[in-house]
């Protein structure tokens, strides 16, 4: 599985300086065209030179297992669905993983600031479910997080009890938006979003969300976040 890292050009002239690590579930979409699922891919490389974000980001392919490999992976919850059938959830074995093998290994190798309140992650659609699971179940981790279009309609009541009864602390930035037309997608969205951040504002975390005019569930959509995305975790 490849992991994408990018750093900024500072890194190679300031060898004493330390960075905040974002890290990002479907790596292969985020960087270049070339390596995207659908042909197009986030231009976030282009994004971070342009801006000069000083942020590292670590991104991790996800599965290409064609028995749902990516949603397995990419799921807290075990759910049925009329597209895609059963669908074991192994999410906590995802963020163990991330948590327990690859933050060490960037910790160890790069020059990074270690700590919860420098280390965000963010996703979009299952890994927008993702990045939200993770700033919720692991929170002494992760300080920041960006939940991009996501995939509330595996299991909205689930994700409600899960965020009822976490220990989210009050300093905890969540960024999280959804696209106007892609609400039309699922029967019920509109709801299961004003639920979850309902359930969020009552945890009393400084959240910024978004409703996004004409806003699809696509790359090019959430290329155009960017600005939002990253201002917010680096604010």
């Amino acid at each position: 599985r490849r992991v994408y890292v990018y750093l900024p050009e500072s890194y190679r002239w300031n060898s004493k300086r330390r960075y905040p690590v974002l890290y990002m579930f479907d790596g292969h979409n985020l960087f270049f065209d070339s390596d995207a699922t659908y042909g197009k891919s986030w231009g976030l490389k282009k994004y971070m030179d342009q801006s000069k974000t000083q942020l590292i980001i670590v991104a991790v392919e996800c599965s290409h297992d064609p028995d749902n490999g990516r949603l397995k992976e990419y799921s807290p919850f075990t759910f049925e669905d009329d597209a895609f059938g059963h669908v074991d959830g192994r999410g906590q074995e995802t963020m163990e993983w991330f948590v327990n093998e690859l933050k060490p290994f960037i910790d160890a190798q790069l020059r990074t600031m270690p700590d919860r309140r420098h280390t965000f992650i963010a996703g979009s659609s299952m890994g927008g479910l993702m990045a939200l699971y993770a700033a919720v179940e692991y929170n002494h981790v992760f300080g920041r997080a960006a939940a991009i279009s996501p995939s509330l309609w595996v299991n909205p009541e689930g994700i409600c009890e899960m965020i009822r009864h976490s220990a989210m602390k009050m300093d905890t930035v969540l960024y999280m938006d959804y696209g106007e037309n892609e609400m039309k997608r699922r029967k019920g969205m509109h709801k299961s979003y004003t639920q979850v951040m309902t359930q969020l504002q009552k945890k009393r975390i400084l959240l910024s969300s978004r409703m996004i005019p004409k806003g699809e569930h696509s790359e090019a959509s959430w290329e155009k976040q960017l600005p939002f995305i990253i201002s917010t975790l680096m604010y």
